[in-house]
């Protein structure tokens, strides 16, 4: 499986020339999800969430489908007729020949006066990739890339590092990187690298991996 990463929190994973794109959002290249057969959207927040990228990954390819959560397909469905599932916690299903599991249902708490939205979780291929949109969500199976939120209004790197060591995956690639300075990237490459447990990595918008 190749992985791709978008700027921000989007992802691009490719596997027998098929394509899905994971949180398309504003943060995101305007073509992030052009050319995808599956695309996925974590929740509704702008930074993963945006129409117009959705849009052109709709028109780019008349087969392709999105999954997500009820708030956003209710935003999108009148627009994309027949082309959008709504999905939550615990569902199962294939998309683009990925197999995909759902986990997790409230975004993370940003502060108690902000109502919680909900949020879910994707892994993908019994747990060769796990992206958790913005929740620190742990999937009751082992997870081999773990796409990590690494710096976000509703996190520090405290939680951070536990979350890398309560998933124990194999590596985890950075994501939602996008207000992370690169003057502030190599402390936490060092922090999460050296107390998290697993291999910290990152990967620059548009460099892909193999996982």
């Amino acid at each position: 499986m190749k992985l791709t990463k978008k700027s921000h929190a989007c992802i691009r994973l490719e596997k027998d020339g098929r394509v899905l794109v994971i949180d398309p959002g504003t943060f995101t290249e305007e073509d992030a999800a052009v050319g995808a057969e599956a695309i996925l959207v974590t929740h509704e927040h702008l930074d993963h969430f945006n129409e117009d990228r959705l849009r052109a990954g709709l028109e780019s390819n008349p087969a392709a489908e999105i999954w997500t959560l009820k708030s956003v397909a209710e935003k999108i469905s009148a627009a994309f007729p027949g082309r959008v599932h709504t999905v939550g916690h615990g569902d199962t299903f294939t998309a683009a020949g990925f197999d995909v599991q759902v986990h997790g249902e409230l975004h993370a708490v940003i502060h108690p006066d902000i109502p919680r939205i909900t949020n879910v979780g994707y892994l993908i291929d019994g747990g060769r990739v796990f992206h958790p949109g913005d929740a620190l969500t742990v999937p009751e199976q082992p997870v081999e890339t773990l796409m990590l939120p690494v710096m976000a209004p509703w996190n520090k790197i405290a939680e951070v590092i536990d979350y890398v060591r309560e998933v124990k995956p194999q590596r985890a690639y950075d994501i939602h990187d996008a207000l992370l300075t690169d003057l502030a990237r190599p402390i936490y490459d060092h922090q999460i690298g050296s107390l998290g447990g697993s291999e910290h990595l990152r990967l620059a918008p548009g460099a892909s991996a193999d996982v």
